[in-house]
C-alpha cells in the first residue's frame, strides 16, 4: 500500500484560520489533516469519509467534528457533497501546494537507503515544486488544473478572483468567461431586495377575500350598519 511520508499545512491555510478563537483553530487543523490523509492528488484531492474515521484520527467528539466541518466549509477550505455512501470532501486548491508523486524503485540507492529493513514495497513520497515554479503559474491556471474534474467548483473558485485577472487571461477564455458570468450573478443576488414571505402570503389572502362576492357584500353591509367584522354594533358593550 502506498502512503505519504508526511502531511503538510501551508502558511496560507494556517493564517486563514487566525480569525477563529479558542480551540476552534486547533480543531480545524486536526480535521483538515485527517481529510488530507485520504484526499490524494490522484483523486483530485477528494475523499469520502465517515465521521467515525475522522474521530479515530483526531480523538475529537462527533459534535465537535460536525461543527468543525461546517466551519471549514464556511471558510471555503473544503466543499462537502452528499452521496449514497456518505459525504465526499473536496479540498480547496487555494490552500494546497502543488505536489509531485515519486515512487521509489528497488534498484535505486534511495530505495535501498530508505527501505533497508522493510519488505520490498514501493513507497510514495510527495515532493513539492519550488516557489519559483509556483510563482510562474497564474492563479487561473492553478485553479483550472486542480479542479478540472469539478467544473462547478472550478467556476466558483475562479469567480472569486479579481475581474481584471479574468479579463486579462488569454489562455483560458472559456472558463474565465463563465467565471465572469458567475461573478455578475453573485453581484446581482447580493443587490437583490427580497419581500418577506409573510407579506406575500397576507397579500394573496386579501386578494382571495376581495375577489369573493359574498365577502364584499358582507363588508358593505357592516359599513352601512356600523357593525364590526363579527356583525356586532360598534361602540356598544360586546359582552
Amino acid at each position: 500500500m502506498q502512503n505519504r511520508s508526511y502531511l503538510m499545512i501551508t502558511y496560507t491555510l494556517f493564517h486563514h484560520l487566525d480569525k477563529l478563537s479558542g480551540t476552534a483553530k486547533a480543531n480545524c487543523l486536526s480535521v483538515y489533516l485527517s481529510i488530507m490523509k485520504y484526499a490524494w492528488k490522484k483523486n483530485n484531492y477528494k475523499c469520502g469519509l465517515r465521521h467515525s474515521t475522522i474521530q479515530a484520527d483526531t480523538k475529537l467528539s462527533r459534535t465537535t467534528i460536525y461543527r468543525t466541518l461546517i466551519t471549514l466549509r464556511k471558510l471555503n477550505i473544503i466543499q462537502m457533497t452528499m452521496g449514497r455512501s456518505g459525504k465526499t470532501y473536496h479540498v480547496n486548491s487555494k490552500f494546497l501546494r502543488i505536489e509531485k508523486e515519486v515512487v521509489f524503485k528497488s534498484e535505486t540507492p534511495m530505495f535501498q537507503k530508505n527501505t533497508l529493513n522493510v519488505s520490498n514495497i514501493p513507497t510514495l513520497e510527495e515532493q513539492y515544486l519550488s516557489n519559483q515554479y509556483v510563482n510562474r503559474s497564474s492563479e487561473v491556471v492553478t485553479i483550472i488544473r486542480d479542479n478540472i474534474g469539478n467544473k462547478d467548483f472550478m467556476i466558483d473558485r475562479l469567480s472569486e478572483l479579481p475581474l481584471n485577472i479574468l479579463k486579462e487571461d488569454i489562455n483560458n477564455k472559456y472558463y474565465c468567461k463563465l467565471a465572469i458570468i458567475r461573478k455578475e450573478e453573485l453581484a446581482r443576488e447580493k443587490k437583490a431586495t427580497y419581500v418577506d414571505p409573510q407579506k406575500i402570503i397576507s397579500s394573496l389572502k386579501n386578494i382571495s377575500k376581495n375577489s369573493n362576492i359574498r365577502y364584499r357584500q358582507k363588508v358593505e353591509y357592516n359599513k352601512r350598519n356600523n357593525l364590526d367584522w363579527k356583525g356586532r354594533p360598534i361602540g356598544k358593550n360586546k359582552d
